[in-house]
């Protein structure tokens, strides 16, 4: 290991960074600019960009593609645990007990500390991946219900139309219609990869099977 590079090592995890980082970028500027022109739509100011990102047209955008991506992540982590797809490079075998399954040994060398102290740690350790998905999946979906009901009052107050409280907006549609069209989209690209990764290959790749496995053959 140490004859590879710090970039080398974690290269996958920097190439993402950066790609959300100018993503994100791109996002704030273009939904100024597009949150701009909808107040000279409506006759209302301008706002700089900085007071753009306090927004709740930024914070809703933002997190509501967040709090989708965590929950397929969590839901995905939580799933596989039991479920199968005979043929899939994303599941577990479906006859055979996998080095994942097995328990945890405290003794193993460079084993994390919550395995060496045991208890509750060793529990809270254990599906500490699941649990941190669904934390930042409840935050985020927390912070787009804020950002879309202050959205919505801003465009509200425009229009000259009353204030919403956060219950009445909530029972309306419109929270639940951003929320639906992301959540549909996630579990579209789950199933996409589960069972695409049963006929087709990718050389290489760590979510693909080897190119002369059997499509049936269940795992990497």
């Amino acid at each position: 290991m140490k004859n590879k590079s710090f970039l080398y090592r974690n290269s996958l995890s920097i190439v993402f960074l950066t790609l959300f980082i100018v993503t994100l970028c791109a996002q704030a500027l273009t939904g100024w600019k597009e949150h701009n022109q909808e107040l000279a739509d409506d006759h209302a100011s301008e706002i700089p960009f900085l007071t753009y990102l306090h927004t709740g047209h930024f914070v809703s955008s933002t997190f509501e593609n967040f709090q989708s991506e965590f929950l397929q992540m969590a839901l995905y982590v939580v799933m596989t645990v039991g479920l199968r797809q005979q043929g899939s490079a994303e599941s577990k075998s479906l006859d055979k007990k996998e080095e994942v399954d097995r328990e945890p040994n405290p003794n193993k060398k460079d084993a994390p500390w919550p395995v060496r102290r045991g208890g509750i740690w060793l529990k809270l350790y254990s599906h500490s991946l699941s649990i941190a998905f669904f934390t930042l999946f409840f935050f985020s979906w927390g912070m787009h219900l804020y950002g879309s009901w202050m959205d919505n009052n801003a465009e509200q107050a425009v229009k000259g139309k009353a204030f919403q409280i956060i219950t009445q907006y909530i029972a309306g549609p419109r929270f639940w219609f951003e929320t639906f069209q992301n959540w549909q989209s996630e579990f579209l690209s789950v199933l996409s990869i589960v069972v695409l990764t049963i006929f087709l290959r990718q050389k290489g790749s760590s979510e693909s099977k080897p190119v002369d496995a059997p499509h049936m053959e269940t795992g990497k």
